[in-house]
């Protein structure tokens, strides 16, 4: 029970952690005036989640991770933030993201395109943006469902085997 309670603690805490820095740290070195800067770090960032992320599932299918869920919320979320970023970076670009001017709408642009919905308050209208959006929407599905797929795979082995467990208590 300790365990499980830590679990979602930790759970909770990751995603807690990136928002909060993702509202509170001072995001003005991204952006138009720092172009350069602004695609390494968000490249270098996407790229250590996405192979932190196979790392996990990796880990996972070889049955040597215990709790896998925390670690790959915490990374998927992590590019969220990452992807957030970069869009409210590209609305300081005239023509690139009409509707884009908060740190929410970049946050709510992010889920909306991650979730594919796609509302059209907010949408990209040059092309870096919708190369990007394009960019966030093929990272979601590969590194989105394979970060389900590890998850489901573990539920899935953890249901069998306290079943296991509980026919061999019975018998």
């Amino acid at each position: 029970m300790r365990e499980l309670v830590r679990t979602y603690l930790v759970l909770l805490a990751g995603p807690v952690l990136l928002l909060t820095a993702y509202f509170t740290v001072p995001l003005d070195w991204f952006g138009p005036h720092h172009p350069l800067l602004s695609w390494l770090v968000a490249g270098s960032l996407l790229v250590l989640l996405g192979l932190g992320l196979l790392r996990e599932v990796r880990l996972q299918v070889l049955g040597r991770s215990r709790h896998p869920a925390p670690r790959i919320l915490f990374l998927l979320c992590g590019a969220l933030v990452v992807f957030a970023t970069s869009y409210l970076g590209m609305a300081r670009q005239p023509g690139e993201l009409e509707g884009l001017t908060t740190k929410v709408d970049g946050l709510y642009f992010t889920v909306i395109t991650m979730a594919t919905v796609g509302y059209g308050d907010i949408h990209p209208s040059g092309q870096t943006a919708r190369i990007v959006v394009m960019l966030q929407l093929l990272y979601t599905v590969v590194f989105l469902t394979t970060g389900v797929t590890a998850l489901t795979r573990q539920v899935k082995t953890r249901a069998v085997q306290r079943a296991h467990h509980r026919d061999q208590g019975d018998g």
